[in-house]
């Protein structure tokens, strides 16, 4: 029996549900940050910032929902753990999001700096930041789920998780490793504390970050690089990514509308892992 149009768009009410966003002030958590509120979430935002960017801190205030930015290293398990304490204060976290991640410029290959010459503090930095501070919230904010039998996690992969891209070996490799956390972990909480409690992924495609932005535009035009063009010619819709091209996955992956989908890495690439260059 088909379900009454508002009892469908309930599904998407998660008015009293409390969601927890790693690098929520980025320009790709921001904008999943802004949409939970508008649904009624309350949204606690972990980052490293002492302060929201002001457009987002404006959105976020319109949506008329509670939300806070909890100041967090990602990497330091301690810090998560005072950052849960603080967002407990608002009631039991249903839902995380991992999307702190990123790349270092000295962790990419270019013509002047070989593969065999990649310093070590950089590829350290792009793979823990990446898979290790996926990891570590999902221990802290894990553990609460465990207890409480039910919750959502979603990690940010990559299409760099499906082929590695070239020139970025590390964030490539990282992000693999975040998509095969993210099936581990399904499994490991189904299994061991409750089928109430899901793993799942989203792996961007190509979004202008400020992460990549030196890699697909010029600094000084804004012209798209040799890299960048190859990208679109390879991408069937086109163009990059928006920011608000994740947030309808993101809604439905933490809704009960996706209740039978745990283990999954979704691409949002348009078209770009459907496309062999033929």
């Amino acid at each position: 029996m088909n379900q009454p149009k508002h009892e469908f768009m309930k599904t998407f009410d998660f008015s009293g549900k409390t969601v927890v966003i790693t690098g929520g002030a980025g320009v790709l958590g921001g904008e999943m940050a802004v949409a939970l509120a508008s649904c009624g979430a309350n949204v606690a935002i972990l980052d490293r910032v002492n302060s929201l960017p002001p457009l987002l801190e404006e959105r976020l205030a319109a949506s008329g929902s509670t939300y806070g930015l909890f100041f967090t290293d990602v990497l330091k398990k301690e810090v998560i753990e005072s950052a849960f304490q603080a967002v407990k204060r608002w009631g039991q976290v249903d839902m995380l999001i991992n999307a702190a991640g990123g790349n270092h410029p000295n962790a990419s290959t270019n013509p002047d700096r070989a593969f065999f010459d990649l310093p070590e503090e950089a590829l350290r930095f792009t793979f823990d930041l990446n898979l290790l501070g996926t990891i570590l919230p999902s221990q802290v904010f894990g553990r609460a789920m465990a207890e409480q039998k039910h919750g959502v996690i979603l990690n940010v992969s990559s299409m760099n998780a499906f082929r590695p891209l070239t020139r970025i070996p590390a964030y490539s490799a990282a992000k693999a490793g975040v998509s095969n956390f993210t099936q581990w972990l399904a499994v490991y909480m189904a299994q061991e504390f409750s089928v109430n409690i899901r793993v799942n992924a989203i792996a961007p495609g190509f979004f202008l970050t400020d992460q990549n932005r030196f890699l697909l535009t010029e600094a000084e035009s804004g012209a798209l690089t040799a890299r960048g063009n190859t990208i679109i010619a390879h991408t069937p819709m086109g163009r990059f990514g928006e920011p608000a091209d994740l947030v309808g996955t993101m809604l439905w992956l933490l809704s009960p509308a996706s209740a039978f989908v745990t283990g999954v890495v979704i691409p949002v690439d348009g078209g770009f892992s459907a496309f062999s260059g033929v």
